[in-house]
């Protein structure tokens, strides 16, 4: 018969392992997309080490559960506060970064696009997950959010362009 402790100490390094690699999996795959949308590099070390820093909180709590210290009634308790307090403090961020992956991934927005939106116009100059930079007529730079444009009433005049030719035989 094998010993109780022994099987305790190879689950939690299962634990400890198996959510390391979902983590890094996870972080690689952000790390692309956030490259691909040119965003700066501070936001892909801040994702970075906001997700290694769930995978450690989740991984303790699993552990604490998993050794009984704490009950499986406290362990969801603990997991939905955590959770509502992470989801309502990333709301806003979520729907940029989300938007941002949208508006990239439909083709709505490219680089050099000439824009205009709530009467800024313009080009695109940067897309990034949170924002996108358009260089405005007069050279200033507008930062939009990406949820706004999304959501509002945005007039790509490039885009005709390229679906004129896309539709072309």
């Amino acid at each position: 018969m094998i010993d109780p402790i022994i099987i305790l100490i190879v689950e939690i390094a299962l634990i400890i392992v198996g959510s390391a690699l979902f983590t890094e999996a996870l972080i690689r795959g952000l790390s692309r997309l956030v490259r691909r949308a040119g965003a700066h590099a501070g936001l892909a070390r801040s994702i970075r080490e906001g997700f290694t820093l769930v995978w450690i909180t989740l991984a303790g709590v699993a552990i604490l559960s998993l050794t009984g210290i704490a009950s499986e009634f406290s362990f969801l308790t603990i997991s939905g506060i955590v959770g509502l307090a992470v989801s309502l403090a990333l709301q806003n961020t979520l729907s940029n970064i989300i938007s941002g992956v949208l508006l990239l991934s439909d083709g709505v927005l490219r680089l050099d696009d000439s824009v205009e939106y709530s009467g800024v116009k313009g080009v695109v100059v940067k897309i990034g997950l949170r924002a996108t930079w358009v260089k405005t007529d007069h050279g200033d730079i507008a930062v939009i959010s990406n949820n706004y444009l999304a959501n509002g009433p945005l007039v790509n005049h490039s885009a005709a362009q390229r679906l004129e030719r896309k539709l072309r035989f």
